[in-house]
């Protein structure tokens, strides 16, 4: 297992390179003058212009700032944002609002996915399957923009349970509604995917053995019939834990949340290179990470699967 992930972590090292080196060749090579940017419409002294492009080592070879890029980062310096801050200070105030709301949505689409799956899954076909099915594929219909404002107009306008939008994004009762929202879509997609596989294990060889040498119906479901039903599941949320980080920008702006989908936006607006690149580096490692523990749980799960 120990070669197996240290093999692992050594193929992460071109991926994770050549991810970056993408992203850093579209923020910096395609778009437009950056610190030209900063004047707008008015016209721009030259020398100003050198000064901070040499300020920012903007004035390098695209090859010599992606290198000195990746040589801060072993010392986990980002850069520096056009208004001279430091970009680990904006991660700073937003990675840690986005993780809350991430890990809070990605709780709620576990717990609430595999327990609606699971039901669905051992009623086939009676009404509380039907039901599962219905209400997953009405989410999954609905866009994420317009499930926020129906969620904002019934919980906040018409119930006052909460406020329309985020007052304090450290406050976790007020990223309640945020998360169930920013959650819902792979909440109906891990349903149905638990739903699917526990009807086709539940046909499979194995379980009906189990059920002919008498062993207990809980014993069967837990010890057997989850465990390898679980197996896709587990690589759709594997997948899912980056795609809600990097996914919250419609949810943050609609909720007023100040986390990376909003410190993104705005850095995409602004033209800020160095800030765009530092959060999708971190998102990147997240995928990375996600997509290695997800093949370590894969021996958890199926006791057939074993990594030399």
């Amino acid at each position: 297992m120990g070669r197996y992930v240290a093999r692992r972590l050594l193929q992460m090292i071109p991926v994770f390179l050549g991810t970056t080196l993408l992203i850093f060749l579209m923020v910096y090579a395609l778009p437009g003058d950056p610190v030209r940017a900063m004047w707008g419409d008015k016209a721009a002294d030259p020398a100003q212009l050198a000064a901070i492009k040499h300020q920012l080592g903007l004035d390098q070879p695209l090859w010599k700032q992606y290198w000195d890029y990746i040589s801060n980062l072993a010392q986990f310096d980002f850069g520096m944002t056009m208004s001279g801050r430091k970009v680990t200070d904006v991660m700073g105030e937003a990675l840690p609002v986005t993780v809350r709301l991430a890990l809070m949505a990605f709780t709620i689409e576990l717990v609430l996915g595999v327990l609606l799956g699971v039901l669905s899954g051992l009623r086939r076909n009676k009404l509380m399957d039907k039901l599962v099915l219905v209400v997953t594929l009405l989410v999954i219909s609905v866009p994420i923009f317009v499930l926020a404002y129906v969620f904002q107009a019934v919980f906040s306008d018409g119930l006052g349970w909460v406020t329309p939008t985020v007052q304090d994004s450290m406050d976790l009762s007020q990223l309640m509604l945020p998360a169930i929202v920013l959650g819902s879509l792979s909440l109906a997609y891990v349903a149905r995917l638990s739903r699917t596989s526990i009807v086709e294990n539940l046909r499979a060889d194995y379980i009906r053995t189990a059920v002919a040498k008498g062993l207990p119906r809980g014993r069967i479901i837990t010890r057997h019939l989850l465990r390898n039903s679980l197996i896709p599941v587990v690589t759709f949320l594997g997948t899912d834990l980056g795609a809600l980080m990097g996914g919250a920008i419609v949810t943050e702006g609609i909720f007023n949340v100040q986390g990376v989908g909003n410190a993104l936006y705005r850095a995409i607006n602004g033209k800020e290179g160095a800030t765009v690149v530092g959060f999708v580096t971190v998102l990147v490692v997240v995928y990375l990470l996600s997509s290695l523990i997800v093949d370590l749980l894969y021996a958890v799960l199926d006791p057939r699967i074993r990594y030399a």
